[in-house]
């Protein structure tokens, strides 16, 4: 495994790389990341990997701070992988023309985490851009639990890049919650109750295939979750799959929730 610390240091060693898989990431490694990984090294001749935890797509300082980082656990998971490149970019390498985002979502896509995250998928479609254009991977690979993230870079990455965007399917533990950086802020109690939760929305979404009112259902059932858990909803909506938009079917929808156990913001989808 090769660690590329510049953009020098990059073009180097991607000089003539063919067949090249990538995998974006903000570090703090878990099972989804190694699902990603593990499909990119079986479908492409050479994989990369980058850590990047990218200041623009915080709209909250702390948050941004509280980032989990593991840096040195992180390198060993990757060895072990046998991956080929790990890029660890400073700001200044992906940054290196201007900071401020070009992108600009519609106003039709400025629905669930883009509604309540203000500048936040701006932040991710922009490095991502950058990134890609560092590294012109023939693949890049994205995780289905950040289905919005994954929605509108396919939507707003420029076709013209010939660039193929793949998405993997959710990684989740016994009890069925969805990997995530995230989830190593939790206490262990924390951590039992957002279980406790998981397992409520998965027999909710089941229930809604045989409700004849599904808006009333969901919305007792999240007041349900408030009182039981005493947790915070910023949403919890079902959607289309192919449009986002709100929906009453069951069929080609995906239950949408972000939600917070104290400070810790959760987002899933079903």
């Amino acid at each position: 495994m090769k660690i590329l610390l510049t953009n020098n240091d990059l073009n180097e060693a991607l000089y003539d790389v063919s067949n090249l898989g990538f995998v974006p990431t903000m570090g703090s490694l878990h099972k989804g990341h190694i699902s990603l990984i593990k499909k990119s090294l079986k479908e492409c001749k050479r994989t990369i990997v980058s850590i990047f935890v990218n200041p623009t797509q915080f709209n909250n300082k702390n948050d941004f701070i509280n980032y989990p980082r593991s840096n040195n656990k992180d390198l060993l998971i990757l060895k072990k992988l046998k991956i080929d490149f790990l890029y660890m970019p400073r700001v200044k390498d992906i940054y290196y023309l201007k900071r401020k985002s070009s992108i600009k979502l519609r106003e039709k896509d400025k629905i669930l985490c883009a509604k309540v995250r203000k500048g936040h998928f701006e932040g991710v479609i922009d490095v991502i851009k950058r990134l890609t254009k560092l590294i012109k991977p023939y693949k890049v690979y994205f995780g289905e639990k950040d289905f919005q993230q994954l929605y509108l870079i396919k939507k707003y990455i420029p076709k013209k890049r010939d660039i193929k965007i793949i998405s993997c399917k959710t990684i989740r533990d016994n009890n069925k919650l969805a990997f995530s950086s995230r989830n190593k802020l939790l206490s262990k109690n924390e951590l039992i109750k957002a279980r406790k939760i998981t397992k409520q929305l998965f027999l909710l979404k089941k229930r809604l295939s045989k409700s004849k009112n599904i808006n009333q259902l969901i919305f007792k059932k999240k007041n349900e979750l408030i009182n039981l858990f005493n947790i915070r909803f910023d949403y919890i909506e079902l959607r289309n799959i192919f449009n986002l938009r709100t929906s009453n079917k069951v069929k080609n929808s995906k239950l949408f929730i972000a939600y917070y156990i104290n400070k810790v913001r959760l987002i899933d989808n079903f």
